[in-house]
């Protein structure tokens, strides 16, 4: 199976070798039949501690390092 991957906006960077990832993807409203804009966020691997809040980055599904992290930082966005 295929690794997902996918590009977001990192919107914490407190924790040690994590960051958190903000992935926005429009959707069309069922009623409305408008596209709205929805988000979720996910805790990504950051060996180096690189990465800071309002960095563009990429992040690719692996196996689970913790509880919550399940990503990992591949590249920046410049």
């Amino acid at each position: 199976m295929p690794r997902r991957i996918l590009q977001g906006v990192v919107v914490s960077d407190r924790m040690d070798k994590t960051v958190v990832v903000r992935v926005d993807r429009r959707v069309m409203d069922s009623i409305y039949k408008k596209y709205v804009l929805r988000s979720k966020k996910y805790a990504a691997h950051d060996a180096e501690n690189k990465h800071k809040v309002g960095d563009v980055v990429r992040i690719r599904e692996r196996a689970p390092i913790s509880k919550r992290k399940r990503w990992e930082v591949i590249e920046d966005q410049a």
